[in-house]
């Protein structure tokens, strides 16, 4: 997280006058900040589109009646208001511009985040419990937006918000609120989101052996439940936990060493606005999402959505039931042609008049 613009400010008579630092990492080479900026744009622009690719596949099919896809849905919008943050970035010297900057980032951060939690939670009690945490769907709400809010509002106070390197974040003085509103978090977070996600593996390739070559309805519904709520989830945390990776390392290596590394800072930039994109990833390889993905199977559901349910009235010619045994070839050639119709086609079965011994007109 961090404005390229940073100010040195000297007394000038009754003024100060300041030169402005165009890269403050790179003081030397301000081309490189402009490269940063540049790598961030780009990856964040690939993250707003994946977002935008899995909100609208979610609405199409109304995945969203499915808990576990209302937690992806959730998940993608944060990600999506933060992949606006990343692309927000800028030469701002400190004032407000550069303050909201850093506000959103922080806020919208803190929501990804979050959410990964929640998702990670849903999954604990869903595997190790057998909890379905659906009723308590409001309480992720509260704990993922409100929470967030509190937070990213701190640094206001002795307004701790400014240019921080390569975008507008916690000064780059501010170490100590730099690690107590985000770094220290997300360390002890991380942390317990490894041994959790850890222990969900565990619990599931466990079920999984007990299944083996046998059958029984309970299981058989554990396996449905499995299918339907955790396996869409279970990559959501795993990607969360890998795109770290790279900005983890990036501020340990500047609180050891105040020079900046400059291929550390690609990778962290390459990173940290990734999370949409990936995510859309993720959400892609699911075999039922992937199944739906074909062009006749989006024209229908289009033509649903905007177009509403056609119901056809069809005949059948001499059914002893009306759904078998078709006893006619014209009948035959009738249910034929009726079989070709668009799956999403209603059907209303009723007899032609040969076959209710109405002779025809």
């Amino acid at each position: 997280m961090s404005s390229n613009v940073s100010a040195n400010c000297t007394p000038f008579g009754d003024n100060l006058s300041c030169d402005f630092i165009a890269c403050p990492p790179f003081p030397d080479d301000p081309q490189k900040c402009q490269i940063i900026i540049a790598v961030k744009r780009g990856v964040a622009s690939f993250s707003l589109f994946g977002c935008l690719f899995m909100i609208f596949t979610i609405w199409l099919f109304k995945k969203y009646s499915v808990f576990s896809h209302r937690l992806i849905l959730y998940l993608t919008i944060a990600a999506f208001m933060d992949s606006i943050a990343y692309l927000m970035g800028e030469l701002h010297p400190d004032g407000p511009l550069c303050d909201f900057q850093a506000f959103w980032l922080t806020y919208f951060d803190w929501v990804v985040l979050l959410w990964v939690l929640a998702v990670t939670t849903n999954l604990f009690l869903t595997i190790v419990t057998s909890i379905r945490s659906e009723k308590h769907e409001w309480m992720y709400h509260m704990v993922s937006w409100i929470v967030p809010l509190g937070i990213s509002l701190l640094p206001f106070m002795n307004d701790h918000y400014g240019p921080a390197g390569a975008w507008c974040w916690i000064k780059h003085g501010d170490t100590a609120w730099r690690f107590g509103i985000w770094y220290i978090p997300l360390f002890v977070l991380i942390f317990l989101l490894l041994i959790v996600y850890s222990y969900i593996i565990y619990k599931i390739k466990k079920q999984v052996r007990s299944w083996q070559g046998m059958y029984d309805p309970d299981m058989e519904a554990n396996k449905r439940n499995l299918s339907e709520n955790v396996k869409p989830l279970i990559g959501y945390p795993l990607v969360y936990l890998f795109l770290s990776l790279f900005p983890l390392i990036n501020r340990i290596q500047n609180a050891v060493n105040p020079q900046a590394d400059f291929a550390l800072m690609i990778l962290h930039v390459i990173s940290s606005p990734l999370q949409g994109a990936a995510n859309a990833v993720v959400f892609g390889l699911d075999k039922e999402t992937m199944s739906r993905l074909r062009p006749h199977q989006i024209r229908m559901a289009l033509r649903n959505r905007f177009c509403g349910q056609r119901t056809v009235i069809a005949e059948y010619a001499s059914f002893e039931s009306p759904m078998l045994n078709v006893s006619a070839d014209k009948g035959s050639s009738h249910l034929s042609s009726i079989s070709s119709l668009d799956p999403s086609t209603s059907l209303i079965w009723q007899p032609s008049p040969q076959a209710a011994g109405v002779p025809r007109a």
